[in-house]
């Protein structure tokens, strides 16, 4: 069963959580779906990996958010993410079973495309200063999928990419001092798990957006792994397809093998 909880008073500001099988603990993963942050993409996007994610034993969180042309933009759709992830800290009883079934010890952030930027953005959270939007998560991610991510908010912008989807995001040519606080690559090392996942056949996102991310995380001291896969850019969110196998075989793998109820496939 999904249960939908609000996160803020925006129609747009809610999360739906899908319990696994079984009634432990479970580790949870967050979907944040792309689009590069347009409103014409919604959770529909996020909603075919939540599903898979449930049956395979994780505790499933799609994530609906403000987004250009709704009401989002810089910075209000990162501050929606924040305080998505925070929800989960006072979840109690609007889950169903209530907070006791989700491990926050373990918490996954998956994202694709433009939820890819915000996945990245939320296991950076900790780097923000403080009052910078997003800064003091209650919730840490502990690891992160980043699925053809937007990583290098300064390269897209010059690449034009979504036809200018980073200037519409933040409001204007980027600053120094929004680049500091919202492109990924500002805000390493996260101290969580990473994986990249980009197909080599992408022309929407290129995977040197994925390589760029990489090289500066080495830099930073922390290794993300980056795996090339076949295909274009929407191949990665097709739950029946090997570019997702490749995204559970890695969620199994962090946990040794096993979710709570696990079921996972290839």
């Amino acid at each position: 069963m999904t249960a939908t909880v609000a996160y803020g008073p925006h129609p747009d500001q809610f999360l739906e959580l899908t319990l696994p099988a079984g009634e432990g603990p479970a580790p949870v993963v967050v979907v944040l779906h792309g689009g590069f942050w347009r409103a014409a993409y919604g959770v529909e996007l996020a909603r075919p990996l939540a599903a898979d994610l449930a049956a395979a034993g994780f505790a499933a969180v799609a994530v609906e958010y403000r987004r250009v042309g709704a009401g989002g933009g810089w910075p209000r759709t990162v501050e929606d993410v924040a305080a998505a992830l925070d929800a989960l800290a006072g979840l109690g009883p609007a889950g169903g079973d209530g907070a006791a079934r989700l491990d926050l010890t373990d918490v996954t952030v998956v994202g694709h495309s433009a939820g890819g930027h915000l996945a990245a953005w939320a296991a950076g959270r900790a780097h923000l200063p403080a009052g910078a939007p997003g800064a003091g998560p209650r919730v840490r991610v502990t690891a992160a999928v980043l699925q053809a991510g937007v990583l290098d908010l300064a390269r897209a912008d010059e690449q034009g990419l979504g036809r200018g989807a980073v200037r519409e995001f933040l409001g204007g040519a980027p600053s120094a001092d929004e680049l500091a606080l919202a492109s990924p690559v500002s805000l390493l090392p996260t101290g969580a798990a990473v994986l990249c996942v980009h197909g080599t056949g992408d022309d929407v996102v290129p995977p040197e957006q994925s390589e760029r991310y990489a090289q500066a995380a080495e830099r930073a001291g922390e290794r993300v792994e980056v795996r090339l896969v076949p295909g274009d850019h929407m191949v990665l969110i097709d739950p029946a397809g090997s570019a997702w196998g490749v995204v559970r075989e890695w969620l199994r793998a962090r946990r040794g093998g096993s979710a709570a109820g696990d079921t996972l496939g290839t």
